[in-house]
C-alpha cells in the first residue's frame, strides 16, 4: 500500500501522544486516589456482564473480554472509548430518518410481494429478508452486464459519462492520484462546465491523501461537490473503524456501475504492482438503478450539511424504458454498521443455505465468524461444491496470513480453497447453482460485514449469472488449489496465529 500521507502521519503522532498522556495520568490519579481503581475495576465489571450480553460475533465479544480482563482497572474505559464509533453513532438519528424517507419512495412502486414463491423458484425467501430488513427490493425491466476485470467497466463508465445529460453521483473508498482519476476528472470537469450536476462522496481515510482541504475546494471551484466521509480527527473519541466501503457511480437515473474497483491504477491494471489486480462489477440499466441512486441520496443527506441536502428525490429518477428486455430479477441493497441485522454476512449465509448443486465465491480476505464459517462448512457437508478463491499475491501479508488460518477447518469439511495465482484478487461475489449471484462490495471479514457501510446487487434467474459462474471457473481453473497436507507442514506457526484470531475482528 502506499505511504501514510502528512495528514494522517500527524494525526497518528497526536493520537500516541494522546494515549501517552492518558496512561501517565491515570498512573498518577492511582497513586494519589486508590479509590479511582476500585471505580475503575467496577466499570470493567459492568462492561464485561454488558459484552457477555450483547448479541455481537463471538469472536468480537472475546477480542474485547480479553482486553478487559487484562486491564481490569482501565479495560472498561477502552471499550467505551473505542468499541462504537462516535463519530457516526451521533448520526443514527438523521441516518434513520434519512432511511425513512428511501424506504418510503421503494415502498410506493414495490411489487415484490406479489412475485410468489414458485415463480422465484425459492428464493422469495431470500428476497423478502432483505427487503424486510433494508426496504430494498427487487427489479424486473433491469439489464445487467457482468465485467471480469476492472480495465472493461472503466473503459465503460467513461462512455456513460460522456452521455450524460442531467447528473453524475459517485460514491469511493479509495481514490488516488492516477492516470485513473485523472481520465476521470477530465471527463467529469468536462460535463460540470456543461451544466450536469457532480456530486462525489469520498471515504477521507481511504482517500484521505488526495482530498485535502484545499483539493476538495479545487473541485468544488469547478462544480464538483465533495463530500468527506467521516473525516480523519487526531483525538481518542473519533476512531476511524467505520468507513464507507461503497463503490457506487449513476448516471442520470438510467445507469449505474457497482462492484470492487476503487480509482487507481492498480484496479485497471496499469501498474503490476501485485501481477493481475482481478476486480469485477456489473452495470445495470433500468428500473433497479433507483434503488443504487437512493443509497447515494441517503448517504449524501445522512452525512452532508442541512444546506447541502438533496430535497426533491424525485428528480434523480431515471425515465422507465419499457424497451429495456428484462433479464431476471435485479435486487440493489446496502448495508451499515447502524444495522444490527448483519444484512451483508446474513445474506451469503442463505445463499449457502439455500445452495443445491454449487457456490463459488471471490474474495480477497477470508477473516469469518464462528456463523459464516458454519454455514460454508455445512453446504460442503451436504454435498454443495463451495469454492472460495483467494489472491495469490498478498496485499497485506499479515492479514493474508489471518486468511490463510482459517483454510483448515474449511478443507476438513470439504471446501475447496484456490489461491489466484495470477496475482491480486480484490472481487467480493458469490454465485450459486446459476440461479442467483450477488456482486458488490462486501469482504467476508469484520470489516466488511460488521462496521464499513457497504452495497452490492443480487440476481436471480439472469443472463448475467452465467457470465459471472464462467468466469470463476476460468479463475480457478487459473488458480492453486491449497491441500490440507500443505497447511500441515505448518503447524508450528499456530500459536502466533491464534493471537490474530484473537484480535481479527480488529484487523
Amino acid at each position: 500500500m502506499t505511504k501514510l500521507s502528512f495528514r494522517l502521519g500527524i494525526s497518528l503522532i497526536l493520537i500516541i501522544l494522546q494515549v501517552a498522556a492518558i496512561i501517565a495520568l491515570v498512573s498518577i490519579v492511582l497513586v494519589q486516589f486508590p479509590i479511582i481503581s476500585f471505580l475503575g475495576i467496577g466499570v470493567s465489571v459492568f462492561v464485561f456482564l454488558s459484552i457477555l450480553k450483547n448479541d455481537d460475533a463471538s469472536a468480537y465479544k472475546l477480542t474485547w473480554i480479553t482486553i478487559v480482563l487484562m486491564l481490569p482497572i482501565v479495560g472498561g474505559v477502552i471499550y467505551l472509548m473505542f468499541s462504537k464509533e462516535h463519530y457516526v453513532r451521533r448520526r443514527i438519528t438523521t441516518h434513520a430518518k434519512e432511511h425513512a424517507i428511501i424506504a418510503k419512495l421503494l415502498d410506493s412502486d414495490d411489487e415484490l410481494e406479489f412475485m410468489d414463491d414458485v415463480k422465484c423458484d425459492g428464493k422469495h425467501s431470500l428476497m423478502k429478508y432483505i427487503r424486510d430488513s433494508s426496504s430494498y427490493h427487487a427489479f424486473e425491466n433491469t439489464e445487467s452486464k457482468y465485467y471480469p476485470i476492472g480495465e472493461l467497466m472503466f473503459d465503460d463508465m467513461l462512455d456513460e459519462i460522456s452521455k450524460a445529460e442531467k447528473f453524475i453521483l459517485l460514491e469511493y473508498f479509495i481514490i488516488y492520484k492516477s492516470n485513473m482519476w485523472d481520465r476521470l476528472l477530465e471527463a467529469l470537469e468536462r460535463k460540470a462546465s456543461e451544466g450536469v450536476e457532480v456530486r462525489l462522496i469520498v471515504d477521507d481515510f481511504g482517500s484521505q491523501k488526495l482530498f485535502t482541504n484545499k483539493y476538495i475546494a479545487k473541485l468544488r471551484e469547478k462544480k464538483i461537490d465533495v463530500l468527506r466521509f467521516n473525516p480523519i480527527v487526531p483525538t481518542l473519541l473519533v476512531f476511524m473503524n467505520t468507513r464507507d466501503h461503497r463503490k457506487i457511480f449513476v448516471v442520470d437515473g438510467h445507469t449505474a456501475f457497482v462492484g470492487g474497483l476503487n480509482i487507481s491504477d492498480d484496479y485497471i491494471n496499469l501498474t503490476g504492482r501485485l501481477g493481475v489486480w482481478k476486480d469485477t462489477g456489473l452495470r445495470l440499466k433500468g428500473d433497479a438503478v433507483w434503488s443504487i441512486t437512493l443509497m447515494f441520496i441517503e448517504m449524501w443527506d445522512t452525512f452532508s450539511s442541512a444546506a447541502n441536502r438533496i430535497d426533491e428525490h424525485e428528480l434523480y429518477r431515471g425515465a422507465i424504458d419499457r424497451s429495456i428486455k428484462t433479464d431476471g430479477l435485479v435486487l440493489p441493497y446496502g448495508d451499515s454498521p447502524l444495522n444490527r441485522d448483519r444484512l451483508g454476512e446474513n445474506t451469503y449465509i442463505e445463499i449457502l443455505n439455500q445452495a443445491r448443486r454449487y457456490v463459488y465465491i471471490f474474495t480477497p480476505y477470508l477473516i469469518i465468524s464462528e456463523k459464516m464459517t458454519h454455514a460454508l462448512q455445512m453446504a460442503a457437508k451436504r454435498g454443495v461444491d463451495v469454492r472460495i478463491v483467494t489472491p495469490g499475491i498478498p496485499d497485506k501479508k499479515i492479514v493474508f496470513r489471518l486468511t490463510r488460518s482459517y483454510y483448515a477447518n474449511l478443507l476438513e469439511a470439504g471446501v475447496r480453497i484456490f489461491e489466484y495465482t495470477p496475482g491480486f484478487l480484490h472481487a467480493k461475489s458469490f454465485v450459486c447453482d446459476d440461479e442467483v449471484a450477488v456482486v458488490g462490495t462486501i469482504n467476508l471479514d469484520y470489516r466488511s460485514l460488521y462496521l464499513h457501510f457497504e452495497n452490492a446487487v443480487l440476481l436471480y434467474n439472469s443472463e448475467t449469472i452465467k457470465d459471472i459462474s464462467n468466469d470463476a471457473i476460468e479463475a480457478i481453473n487459473a488458480s492453486r488449489e491449497v491441500s490440507l497436507d500443505e497447511l500441515n507442514k505448518h503447524k508450528l506457526s499456530g500459536l502466533f496465529d491464534a493471537f490474530l484470531h484473537l484480535f481479527s475482528p480488529l484487523l
